[in-house]
């Protein structure tokens, strides 16, 4: 199972989705924040030395998990309070967001939970630097998708 901590989403149809798509002997958790662009810019400057506004970023908790089956032991300093698995953070630009709903035709809504659920294939470790990295990170999006009810 699949926590997200959001104060200003519900996501439960996005971790619902995430069900049965990573192995674990645990709950896993992951934080995402809505920020304005202002704050997007600076996240992605200080921490990717980029000077531009993005949509989303994601920012790992673990390494090399992509395709592991996560087991709590490896990584005991990485358990929250409630005894989740803590994948990572999640930024996402409100700003783009809205931009990009429009830009593709959908709502706002189902443009916030496609990037929660990039970021959140991110945590896992998967990437899209390659064609091939691409096509498997957007099969496992749009599976996920889907199964929340949220196609275009």
């Amino acid at each position: 199972m699949l926590k997200i901590y959001c104060e200003q989403f519900d996501f439960a149809a996005l971790e619902r989705a995430f069900d049965g798509e990573t192995e674990s002997d645990c709950n896993l958790a992951a934080e995402i924040v809505i920020v304005d662009e202002e704050e997007i810019r600076r996240l992605n400057s200080e921490t990717r030395g980029v000077d531009a506004v993005t949509d989303v970023l994601s920012y790992p908790s673990l390494d090399n998990i992509r395709g592991v089956t996560l087991k709590k032991a490896d990584f005991p300093a990485d358990v929250d309070e409630e005894g989740n698995l803590f994948l990572g953070s999640i930024a996402i630009c409100k700003k783009r967001a809205e931009e990009q709903a429009e830009e593709f035709g959908h709502g706002y809504l189902r443009e916030v939970n496609y990037l929660a659920c990039h970021g959140l294939w991110h945590l896992l470790g998967y990437d899209h630097m390659t064609d091939e990295e691409k096509a498997v990170m957007r099969e496992r999006e749009e599976k996920v998708m889907a199964k929340a009810g949220l196609t275009r």
